[in-house]
């Protein structure tokens, strides 16, 4: 659920082009469903990875979910 009732905010997903795009989020039961018109196929998912992250996710008692990856991949300031 999002702690502020609004739109969950804070998702992005990408395909196995590594490319990140916004994603749509919304909870049904206890899975948050993400995805993205501009990704066909998502591969990974994160949530809140950034330097300075706006999200919203929570849980029942309204404690803020932690951020998350699902991918492995390096980052841009990472060799290889």
């Amino acid at each position: 659920m999002a702690k502020d009732g609004e739109e969950l905010k804070g998702f992005a997903v990408a395909g196995v082009d590594q490319k990140f795009y916004w994603a749509k989020a919304v909870v049904k039961g206890n899975q948050v469903i993400v995805s993205s018109t501009d990704v066909a196929n998502p591969v990974v998912v994160r949530y809140a990875w950034a330097n300075n992250p706006v999200f919203n996710l929570a849980n029942g008692a309204g404690l803020p979910a932690s951020p998350f990856r699902t991918d492995i991949w390096k980052g841009i300031t990472q060799r290889p």
